[in-house]
């Protein structure tokens, strides 16, 4: 689905943010296997996350008309016992929902574990004992597919958790992460000065509370923070969330051509 995605994302952007059905139905049955009619893989997309929506005979990127403002985003941090989704598992997972600039909702479990390696428990300080008991790997991320609805995916260093995540809802038949994909890192070297962006160093050069870093709850909340502090900087000309999400991946060249 991740072709499916990314084309239709293109073809919004190539006209206005509105797709008529010709135009829909070319890309999605293109790239994909699926047997059924347009109707029934516009709901597949709708619950991967992808912001799309359905007027009449017409289809809309929501993200290309909403406000940046007003967009929900879904601060996310995950721990794992390894770094390959193909050989680990995600350990404990950390999120809030951020709308107008405030944090209106939480998400925050471990997640059950058979093998924890000592040395992720020194990064951590998650023991196996908290991880008995958790909710399954599948619990975990049903929950969290319903937490984050089609808000924007958000996360500092956003390709680990974005890559690691819809790996693991692949595995477990819940189809990939539609989410259109946010990275605080990218978004604050556009938009203030810092000697390092690892939130580590962050966190102390904003003046943020102090933290336990490497949990994910407490990650997700600080990269939050992050957020919120590139979004007093942004240039006038990013108003929608398709604008900042484009802003976020620009070069100095395009950023350049846009305040001329």
């Amino acid at each position: 689905m991740r072709k499916v995605f990314n084309e239709l994302t293109q073809a919004f952007r190539k006209h206005g943010g509105i797709l008529n059905e010709t135009q829909y139905s070319s890309i999605v049955k293109k790239h994909t296997t699926l047997l059924e009619e347009s109707d029934t893989i516009f709901l597949f997309l709708q619950a991967s996350g992808y912001p799309i929506e359905q007027e009449g005979n017409a289809y809309r990127l929501k993200t290309y008309f909403t406000p940046y403002q007003m967009q929900r985003y879904c601060v996310i941090d995950i721990e794992t016992n390894g770094s390959k989704p193909g050989t680990s598992q995600v350990i404990e997972i950390g999120a809030v929902m951020v709308e107008k600039g405030e944090i209106v909702d939480r998400y925050e479990t471990f997640v059950e574990c058979a093998f924890l390696p000592e040395y992720i428990t020194k990064i951590t300080g998650i023991e196996p004992e908290d991880l008995i008991g958790a909710p399954t790997r599948r619990e975990a991320l049903v929950g969290l597919r319903q937490f984050m609805g089609d808000a924007v995916f958000v996360a500092h260093n956003a390709n680990f958790d974005y890559t690691f995540l819809d790996a693991s809802f692949e595995r477990f038949g819940l189809g990939g992460i539609g989410n259109p994909k946010l990275c605080t890192i990218d978004l604050a070297r556009r938009t203030f000065e810092s000697e390092r962006y690892g939130l580590a160093y962050l966190i102390e050069a904003l003046g943020m509370e102090e933290t336990s870093h490497h949990r994910a709850y407490s990650d997700a909340l600080c990269a939050s923070k992050v957020m919120l502090k590139s979004f007093e900087t942004l240039p006038d000309y990013v108003k929608t969330t398709d604008d900042l999400l484009q802003f976020s991946t620009s070069s100095k060249k395009q950023r350049r051509l846009k305040n001329v």
